[in-house]
């Protein structure tokens, strides 16, 4: 079929779109995002019907998709790794539930950390799960795995989990689809006690499930995506992943005759690692993340044949390159580079009109009457009140717990205990926070800057869009102490009265800073236009 040039993340979108999947769930979160906006905007899953709205969060995305699974038809789950903390229940339950359609896990792991809060690696959450893992080396191969993928989770009744790290999912290249197949019909799964986690039917379950190993390990033997490059020599490389394509880049640039061993399919397949290492002395581990294959092979067959991570052949943090790879091949490279200062890094800043900047002004403002002046913030745009000029935000750790860190500041005893947090992350696990400072009647201020979109990742839908007054008396906070405020210049004086009254508040109040995303509201003059 006609070639098409596609990122990593649309490559993942199109293959199953074209595997005949009825739904994708995700929340929002860079780098996976694009794989459901790219399903949203294809006119192919559209005629298809293919559900793509945003989910709440990745634990309801996932449990969701695997609902989708039970009645028989194939579903897409996606995320960023630290999604898959928070899909974690879900996602360790399924292993021991297995699968009725497809279920394959897109997780968009961020070595180096350029838009996450650490760099964990995937593999480990896979491994734990005793699940097959499949983590593709270049943009065609993502395509096909996500294809088979849905096979082998159909073939074997376990969720797949596909890795995918941020130099594959944003970077293109030419991707040639295969024939596009049909949807499953609907068959709901007849075996009642599989999906009834019981003690008594999970012991059975997960003995199954170790059962089954021994059938996974013999489909990676198998698979394609597992395979040898023949070369000479005493010294050779076992490479996963898109580290496999950092391997072959030195390899032609500089001419080499290096044996390499590409593993893309786990659980390892054991004869076909042994039958490889037996050959060579020494062998160059590269794998992007955590050496977590390094410690297996060095745990299976001794620590001096292998080099890698552990021992400082390549950095033990951030991202592989072709260059740190040549590097541990004993190539000498130059990497002294000059940056001129118009181009040198600089930080980021929250846009020319955003809501967020009035809303800092006036917090400092306030917070400036008092000796303890600490906010605690959250995952969004408005976490760059951190920087100069504000330097308002004194947390940010994960989704949510700028309520529940507030909180148990409050129980020590800060006063004022301020958060802040948006109106994504806010429903994302805000909610649970606020409930349990509601039950505890914590002296705590919760701020949710509302800009009706979930701005940082791209402006995708927000859960809570015109509910929050709603929600926040639902759960129990006094109706008098939910205000609502426009951040804007015009409203400083009164905004700042609202926050004084609040911060003074002994109880748990609320105030909603409502106003449109600058970049929201361009693109929807546009679009109006």
């Amino acid at each position: 079929m006609k070639k098409q040039l596609l990122l990593g993340a649309e490559s993942i979108a199109q293959a199953a779109i074209d595997a005949g999947i009825s739904g994708v769930y995700a929340y929002p979160g860079t780098p996976s995002t694009e794989i459901t906006e790219y399903i949203q905007r294809s006119p192919q899953a559209k005629d298809a019907k293919v559900r793509s709205a945003w989910a709440t969060n990745e634990k309801t995305a996932y449990e969701a998709a695997l609902g989708m699974s039970y009645v028989g038809k194939r579903a897409l789950v996606c995320m960023k790794h630290v999604g898959l903390n928070v899909a974690a229940d879900a996602f360790m339950n399924s292993a021991i539930t297995g699968v009725n359609g497809g279920l394959v896990v897109v997780v968009a792991d961020d070595p180096s950390m350029h838009s996450s809060q650490n760099e964990q690696d995937s593999r480990v959450y896979g491994k734990f799960a005793l699940i097959p893992v499949v983590e593709p080396s270049n943009q065609q191969e993502t395509y096909d795995i996500v294809r088979y993928a849905f096979d082998l989770s159909e073939k074997t009744a376990l969720p797949v989990l596909l890795r995918i790290p941020t130099r594959l999912s944003h970077s293109r290249a030419g991707v040639t689809r295969q024939p596009v197949r049909g949807q499953n019909k609907l068959d709901a799964s007849s075996e009642k006690s599989k999906w009834i986690l019981l003690p008594v039917n999970a012991r059975k379950n997960y003995q199954s499930l170790l059962e089954k190993q021994k059938e996974l390990i013999g489909l990676s033997e198998a698979s394609e995506f597992n395979k040898e490059i023949e070369g000479k020599g005493e010294k050779a490389v076992i490479a996963f992943g898109i580290a496999y394509n950092y391997v072959m880049e030195v390899v032609k640039t500089h001419n080499l005759n290096i044996p390499v061993l590409k593993i893309s399919q786990y659980p390892l397949p054991e004869q076909k690692i042994k039958a490889f290492t037996e050959k060579y002395i020494d062998i160059l581990v590269a794998e992007e993340g955590y050496p977590v294959y390094e410690e297996l092979l060095k745990g299976f067959f001794g620590n001096k044949k292998f080099r890698g991570r552990l021992d400082g052949a390549l950095p033990r943090a951030g991202e592989l390159s072709p260059n740190l790879i040549a590097k541990a091949f004993g190539i000498k490279m130059d990497d002294e580079r000059t940056i001129p200062e118009i181009v040198k890094g600089r930080p980021p800043m929250l846009c020319q009109g955003c809501s967020h900047r009035d809303l800092f002004d006036a917090i400092k403002q306030v917070l400036g009457a008092y000796p303890e002046q600490h906010v605690f913030g959250d995952i969004g745009c408005y976490t760059l009140g951190a920087l100069p000029p504000y330097s308002a935000i004194s947390t940010c750790v994960d989704m949510g717990a700028a309520v529940t860190m507030a909180k148990g500041a409050a129980d020590a005893g800060i006063r004022p205990a301020v958060c802040v947090i948006g109106d994504s992350t806010f429903t994302h696990s805000g909610i649970t926070g606020l409930l349990d400072a509601v039950n505890d009647k914590s002296a705590v201020t919760v701020i949710i800057s509302d800009n009706g979109t979930t701005a940082m990742t791209g402006g995708q839908d927000s859960a809570g869009t015109d509910k929050f007054f709603d929600i926040c008396k639902g759960v129990g906070v006094e109706e008098a102490h939910i205000r609502t405020i426009v951040p804007l210049k015009r409203n400083f004086d009164e905004n700042v009265a609202v926050l004084k009254d609040e911060f003074d508040y002994d109880g748990v109040s609320v105030i909603i800073s409502q106003r449109e995303c600058v970049q929201t509201a361009v693109k929807n003059k546009k679009a109006a236009r």
